[in-house]
């Protein structure tokens, strides 16, 4: 397997048309091996617009995805970053490419374990992976982007909070089988604006309260 030319033909065929644009992201995907990411038996389908099995049972995002959330935070270099949900630790690079540091809470110990290990394999140095329940409310910090890997029925207040002035949250939000991508900004201490961005399909959050399923 040609693994750049797999890697072109992700970007070109799959994540340009999905209205990725931004030249830094998809220049970023080129830097940010996806592959390396993923074990030998999955590397070659780390291009394919699927979600890959993860070893918890839950599954990876698609790339799609993964750069559409780098493009609609539009993060800055001196920003601080919470992720929930570690899944290989794919996400949390590219984040961590962008920003200034990146803190992961992951509440399954087999995935904190494989993101931790793929980071730091890949010297992937200004991200934190933390074994940790993100939806409980013992959990607090301040951030300038936020983003919940899972879908979830609606965004906990508490990680709203932890929001500063100007930062954004982007969580999946609704019920299965199509969410709704929000992005959440704080404009101020009292106000936080809301904007739909897409539709998607996305696994459920690990720990968040289930998203049910549409019924009549």
């Amino acid at each position: 397997m040609n693994i750049e030319k797999a890697r072109f033909n992700m970007i070109e065929q799959q994540i340009r048309p999905w209205n990725v644009l931004d030249q830094e992201v998809l220049d970023m995907l080129i830097v940010v091996k996806r592959e390396e990411y993923f074990p030998a038996e999955q590397k070659s389908l780390a291009f394919f617009d699927t979600e890959l099995p993860l070893p918890d049972g839950s599954k990876a995002m698609t790339p799609k995805l993964e750069a559409r959330i780098l493009q609609e935070l539009g993060l800055k270099k001196q920003e601080n970053v919470l992720l929930i949900g570690a899944g290989t630790g794919y996400l949390a690079a590219m984040l961590a490419y962008r920003a200034r540091h990146v803190t992961v809470l992951e509440s399954s110990k087999v995935l904190h374990e494989l993101a931790a290990g793929n980071l730091h394999r890949n010297h992937v140095n200004n991200v934190d992976v933390v074994l940790a329940d993100a939806f409980s409310e013992k959990n607090t910090g301040n951030y300038d982007a936020i983003v919940i890997a899972g879908g979830l029925e609606s965004i906990p207040e508490h990680l709203q909070k932890q929001l500063n002035v100007g930062g954004r949250l982007l969580a999946f939000v609704g019920q299965l089988p199509t969410l709704t991508a929000e992005l959440l900004t704080r404009a101020s201490s009292s106000e936080i604006v809301k904007k739909n961005l897409f539709e998607t399909v996305v696994a459920p959050a690990a720990g968040a309260k289930p998203v049910s399923h549409f019924s009549l």
